[in-house]
């Protein structure tokens, strides 16, 4: 077993995220192009960047994660110790981070973040909290994060909390209706986990919320607990749950206005379908998370102020 201070790691970066190609078959942009060059009016929009070195790609995930805890701690996702992200490593696919447990939101930094080993737990990296002087992740957060990383190797990224809307949606145990163009990213891509077990204490019940995603979901319903959503970057599932959890709340709206009276219109399956193949896609869904990460990096005085702990960091592997 050896230490490895992560500042000076120089091993070469992960493989790049394949950029898909969309067919547009009318307007100026007819043709074979990518999803942001679909989108962009101008100079096209950078698809997710790449890194020369594990240690550089590193440190750009975790001040991401950090960004993406401090917008959740904005629009009040807090509550109490639950809520946790999860990251993939990108030079160890067995490890991931996660955040401290009795930590807020709002005070993270990339040095807070811990690193566990997916299969056994063990904690091999992270600087101590200064709240509690110790190294600690929420255990339920543990088996549900571990759980959907070893189902879903596309996932190198886990959200979850309980935010107010997503639970009071989730006591439906019902999926979203295609109400809106935004609710389409989920289209055929989120599912209702309907069992609930009471808080996570064991690895079975983690199972049973990974293999409740299927091998695409981009997101999940967890009756009567919160939601769930998965990306390939932690700017895509920050992004995937903040709409995750806003298109419940229009859910709720649209609900109580129906029970009035007044008729819902519901997205075809065709149009869902295009909207879908459209907008949910890695580079353009990491580009969706970068408003609120890019804010939050300024908020709090740059990115060198938003990474401070992360040299400190020793992986012991």
């Amino acid at each position: 077993m050896s230490s490895l201070a992560l500042s000076h790691s120089t091993t070469a970066a992960s493989a790049d995220q394949p950029v898909l190609k969309l067919r547009l078959d009318q307007g100026e942009d007819a043709g074979t192009i990518t999803r942001n060059e679909a989108i962009s009016h101008g100079d096209v929009l950078p698809d997710i960047p790449t890194f020369p070195t594990f240690r550089e790609h590193r440190r750009h995930i975790l001040v991401h994660m950090a960004a993406v805890f401090r917008h959740w701690a904005r629009m009040g996702y807090t509550e109490g110790q639950s809520g946790h992200i999860s990251l993939r490593d990108p030079e160890y696919p067995n490890l991931m981070w996660m955040n401290p447990l009795s930590r807020h939101f709002g005070s993270l930094r990339a040095g807070d973040m811990i690193c566990l080993d997916i299969d056994t737990g063990r904690i091999v990296a992270g600087n101590k909290n200064p709240a509690t002087g110790g190294r600690t992740v929420n255990k339920a957060g543990f088996y549900i994060h571990s759980a959907v990383h070893k189902a879903r190797p596309d996932a190198h990224a886990v959200c979850h909390a309980h935010t107010v809307p997503g639970r009071a949606w989730s006591a439906f145990a019902r999926p979203l209706e295609m109400l809106t163009q935004d609710v389409c990213n989920f289209y055929n891509a989120h599912s209702v986990y309907d069992a609930y077990g009471g808080i996570v204490f064991a690895g079975d019940e983690g199972d049973r919320i990974a293999a409740s995603l299927g091998p695409h979901g981009k997101a999940a319903i967890l009756m009567s607990h919160g939601l769930l959503t998965v990306g390939s970057t932690v700017d895509e599932a920050g992004f995937l749950f903040g709409l995750l959890d806003r298109s419940c709340d229009i859910q709720l709206r649209a609900e109580a206005a129906a029970a009035n009276g007044i008729k819902k219109f519901i997205i075809s399956d065709e149009e869902a379908q295009k909207n879908f193949e459209m907008a949910s896609e890695a580079h353009v869904l990491y580009r969706e998370g970068q408003a609120d990460v890019e804010y939050e990096i300024e908020a709090i005085g740059g990115e060198e102020e938003m990474a401070r702990g992360f040299d400190s960091l020793v992986l012991d592997v």
